[in-house]
């Protein structure tokens, strides 16, 4: 009889405790069941073309601006060369016309224009004289009429040469020509530009350090535009995901650490909170619990540091502590 109520003095205590950390228990403690993913980026070329070559394989690591596939690019490097040549005629189009004449040209109409201004002065200075002599008769009429008429011819001549002289030296094409011309010359610019990027398009590159998570084409098959070639996995791009009821929703919060764990995980693998749904849904069936069924949780996402997300595989399931 001793024993037996030692036996239930021993229950009660142990009940006791049992009730007393239930209720005194930290919210700290509980534990998510969860699973690794991924947020892949699958590069695929920006123009239809036939893939020539592929830089990489499924499981290399690749650096930002690696190459990754390379298409045809015949008919581009054609059509880049001939915009090119268009260019290059527009460009010597208007350098001719904004080219003045040459320099012996120029220098001869100088020089002609200084002997003209020479025989005008000339002349002139023989009017002023012999219509002084005029007023006293040393000079006839007819003399200063003709010295006139000459000066008049020379004073013509002279702006004749000057003008002539100002086009040698001007631009050989009409102002509405040149600018017409340099329309064109960025116009032949804006092609080659055009055809410069078709041509780039062909030489696919990483757009961001990753794992070459898979590969979708070989050489020799078209792709079209848009179609996925290359399948990367960058490591922020990694992610735990796991499900919360609503009854534990308070205590997790934006950047909140966690600790993870999974079959031959490090121990010191954890992860910050990124993302909490703001409306619930059923629980998932990758939640293996009859009592959380017909229940509904929330979907909180955390990602884990750079230099321990490759640890992490997609599909791996994973324990989610506070």
């Amino acid at each position: 009889m001793k024993r037996l109520l030692l036996l239930v003095l021993a229950l009660l205590a142990v009940g006791a405790a049992a009730g007393w950390w239930w209720v005194n228990r930290t919210p700290g403690g509980r534990t998510w069941q969860g699973y690794v993913d991924a947020e892949y980026v699958r590069v695929s070329p920006t123009l239809t073309g036939r893939i020539t070559s592929i830089a990489v394989a499924r499981g290399d690591h690749v650096a930002a601006g690696a190459p990754l596939f390379t298409q045809d690019e015949i008919d581009d490097v054609a059509a880049r060369d001939a915009a090119a040549g268009k260019l290059s005629e527009a460009q010597a189009r208007l350098a001719n016309l904004e080219t003045r004449s040459r320099d012996t040209e120029i220098a001869q109409g100088r020089a002609d224009l200084t002997d003209l201004i020479a025989t005008r002065d000339r002349i002139a200075r023989d009017l002023q004289r012999n219509e002084e002599l005029l007023r006293t008769g040393a000079a006839s009429r007819q003399v200063v009429d003709q010295q006139r008429a000459d000066l008049a011819s020379a004073v013509a001549r002279v702006q004749a040469a000057q003008a002539k002289l100002d086009q040698m030296q001007s631009p050989t094409g009409r102002e509405y020509e040149i600018a017409a011309q340099r329309a064109m010359v960025e116009q032949a610019k804006a092609g080659l530009a055009q055809a410069q990027w078709r041509v780039d398009q062909r030489h696919v590159a990483a757009p961001i350090a990753a794992l070459v998570s898979d590969t979708y084409a070989r050489p020799g098959e078209t792709i079209n535009a848009g179609n996925p070639v290359v399948e990367l996995l960058p490591p922020q791009n990694v992610l735990v995901r796991f499900f919360a009821p609503e009854t534990e929703l308070a205590s997790l919060h934006i950047g909140d650490r966690l600790a993870i764990s999974c079959d031959s995980c490090a121990a010191d693998l954890g992860a910050n909170i990124t993302f909490i749904a703001p409306q619930p849904e059923y629980t998932p069936p990758v939640i293996y619990s009859e009592s959380n069924r017909e229940k509904l949780v929330y979907l909180v996402e955390a990602h884990p540091p750079i230099d321990q997300a490759m640890q992490l595989k997609p599909g791996q399931p994973v324990d989610v502590r506070r």
